[in-house]
């Protein structure tokens, strides 16, 4: 079993210095290694890029696009780079992963896969990446995707007149329609000079020519020129409505066929180009069983542990069951935005919520309250109050509304974020140094 597609960014930790050794048994001293970038007070190794290389060539293969190594060195170099400066700014602000709760994201994963944690390791290292290494890989995934949820996604605010007025464009796509796409993106600086905006336009057109030319390999292209975080994994954004794609899409969507390609695209983050891999119909269910149902919710982070959080919540429950009122303790005690409403979250459909809350939500009664449910955003008490088969087409229609425009400002928004920490970053590209 491979499980080097756990590691959409590989991020490599290990510095090799030369060992000392003494002057007088030494005619002249040996290059063992080399700094090929500098990040603000850090440094990137020619080691330490050889390996994600290595990793990334790996992965590209097995999908049966092997690219050169002078079509990824740079895009390899540029992706060690994001990274560092996101890990960076996450350490200085205080985002952290404990051992604990490494250590269950590492359970869930093997248990996913259907393993036990030695065989899981065993499958890792016969990947050939060291499990210390992953260990540290997936910490700094999970980082990473808490800094983008603090950062950008947290502060995402769709209004009611915002999902209005997207129903009633006389404009929108329709919503029945879904897109495969594969995207190139190359980033242009803030404030860039005309002279670098014409040779990241002459790179976009590159990149346009390489995908439109027949029997393209897509993933290859991607990697070569795409600066986009998906670029290392062929560049696919995968099935998505027209609203759940960056505005700049939409137009150029309109007429396109299976197989063709946009014209090179401008946005405030760079230059596009996409190709239009298939599209398809979207149907769904217009009656879904929704349960009513109110939790509350107790975070984790550096003055609350797992454990305490588990044991506030059973104290919780104990008082509840006693005629305690759950709706007062939601309002005392959780750390959700729910918590004004009693913990209340309305009318919940199938997917409307993480997996594991939802599985612990279909297994409780009526008036059921549960023992303490763990989630990726911590540890809930859940309380069912109603349940019901509901026509829900345009409930549903809002819904997805909100959220594809929430996906959508979500990601132009991560995007300009990233440009603005990477463009405020000290970074020295050393890389054609001997």
């Amino acid at each position: 079993m491979n499980f080097l597609h756990l590691l959409p960014r590989l991020s490599a930790l290990a510095l090799f210095l030369a060992a000392l050794v003494p002057q007088t048994l030494r005619a002249e001293p040996q290059l063992l290694d080399r700094i090929v970038a500098v990040v603000n007070d850090d440094v990137i190794t020619r080691s330490e890029l050889d390996q994600r290389i290595n990793l990334v060539t790996q992965q590209l293969a097995q999908r049966g696009t092997p690219p050169t190594r002078a079509a990824i060195e740079r895009q390899v170099l540029e992706r060690i780079i994001m990274d560092r400066v996101q890990l960076q700014f996450a350490n200085q602000t205080g985002v952290r992963v404990d051992d604990n709760q490494l250590e269950r994201a590492l359970q869930r994963i093997a248990q996913e896969n259907k393993l036990s944690m030695a065989d899981f390791r065993a499958a890792v290292e016969r990947d050939g990446v060291k499990f210390a290494r992953f260990r540290e890989d997936i910490r700094n995934e999970i980082i990473l995707s808490r800094l983008r949820e603090r950062e950008v996604d947290n502060r995402i605010v769709i209004t009611d007149a915002e999902v209005e007025n997207f129903l009633a464009a006389p404009s929108r796509p329709k919503q029945d329609v879904e897109y495969d796409i594969a995207h190139i993106l190359v980033r242009i600086p803030e404030q860039a000079s005309p002279e670098q905006l014409a040779e990241r336009r002459t790179r976009a057109e590159q990149a346009r020519s390489a995908l439109a030319a027949p029997n393209s390999d897509i993933g290859q292209i991607a990697a070569a020129y795409s600066d986009a975080p998906d670029a290392l994994s062929g560049g696919r954004l995968g099935w998505r409505t027209t609203a759940q794609l960056p505005n700049v899409f939409s137009e150029a969507l309109a007429g396109m066929e299976s197989g063709t390609v946009s014209p090179v695209l401008r946005s405030p983050n760079g230059f596009h180009v996409f190709k239009l891999i298939d599209k398809r119909g979207k149907s769904g269910p217009q009656v879904e069983a929704q349960t009513r149902a109110r939790h509350i919710l107790i975070k984790t982070n550096e003055l609350v542990s797992e454990n305490d959080a588990r044991a506030r919540l059973l104290q919780l429950k104990e008082r509840i069951e006693n005629g305690g009122d759950f709706a007062q303790f939601a309002r005392l005690h959780s750390d959700d935005s729910s918590a004004s409403r009693g913990g209340d979250l309305g009318w919940v459909s199938p997917g409307d919520t993480v997996p594991e809350f939802e599985n612990a939500l279909n297994a409780l009664k009526i008036g059921q309250v549960s023992d303490p449910v763990q989630s990726p955003f911590g540890w809930h008490l859940i309380q069912v109050l109603e349940r019901r088969n509901q026509d829900v087409s345009q409930e549903r229609e809002k819904l997805t509304a909100r959220r594809e425009l929430r996906a959508r400002k979500s990601e132009e928004a991560y995007q300009e974020w990233l440009r603005q920490l990477r463009d405020r970053a000290y970074v020295e590209l050393r890389l054609d140094q001997g």
